[in-house]
């Protein structure tokens, strides 16, 4: 299970509480969300999220300390999720550096493409990075291809068209985009977009790689705190067991 959260929400600090708490309670890998001031692929609950951490003075400077802070804690895998802007803003190479120096193990980027991440591509390999570009259930063959060959550590199988957030039941698309993945690759698919519950995620890795939960457990941060979020965390960690 891949838990995501993002970072600054509410606090730097709670966000590293918030994290820290996550991977003992249930996350395989943490995915930790740069807060950005136009999230096109965010649902309402993420994106209330984000805005409160710009709202309290986030910079993506303390992206880095968040990294850093959850590392001293737990050796539980860490990547990022960026829109790319704020990469470029920042300069590539000196993002990728700063992302490895703190601990972290790579990216994942849901608006870069292969064929316009040449500096990252490069930089990646360089510094023994993942990355990993999305596959949605649009993609052509041709993109499919692309996206899936370029990942390292897994690809990200979008689950459903849209955005992000929880849904009663999962699309029958998700399955068709992991054969696709699978059909050109041996990279693993994980499943994104979607997923809130313990039976989603047993579902979900029952053809896939592993599940990708943000909105359900955000909004249990939301709604009862640390604990609501612990309790969200080992209730869909108990569709593993």
């Amino acid at each position: 299970m891949i838990g995501y959260f993002p970072a600054g929400y509410p606090t730097v600090e709670d966000s590293i509480e918030a994290l820290v708490a996550m991977a003992k309670n249930g996350c395989d890998v943490l995915e930790i969300g740069v807060p950005y001031s136009d999230p096109v692929m965010d649902g309402v609950v993420i994106q209330k999220a984000t805005e409160q951490a710009l709202a309290n003075g986030f910079k993506l400077t303390q992206l880095f300390d968040v990294i850093k802070g959850v590392r001293a804690e737990v050796d539980t895998p860490l990547l990022v999720m960026s829109y790319w802007n704020p990469v470029m803003r920042f300069g590539e190479r000196k993002f990728a550096e700063s992302l490895r120096a703190a601990g972290a193990q790579g990216m994942i980027t849901p608006d870069l493409i292969p064929d316009e991440a040449g500096t990252w591509l490069e930089v990646s390999s360089d510094l023994d990075l993942d990355r990993v570009f999305l596959v949605a259930p649009s993609s052509s063959v041709e993109r499919v291809q692309a996206n899936t060959n370029s990942s390292r550590g897994f690809a990200y199988a979008v689950s459903t068209m849209g955005i992000t957030g929880e849904r009663t039941e999962l699309d029958r698309l998700a399955r068709e985009v992991v054969e696709a993945v699978r059909d050109c690759s041996d990279v693993p698919a994980c499943v994104g977009v979607g997923v809130s519950t313990a039976d989603q995620v047993r579902e979900v890795n029952s053809y896939s790689h592993g599940a990708i939960v943000g909105t359900a457990i955000i909004k249990a941060y939301e709604d009862a705190g640390l604990d609501g979020l612990v309790g969200k965390t080992r209730e869909l960690a108990g569709g593993l067991g």
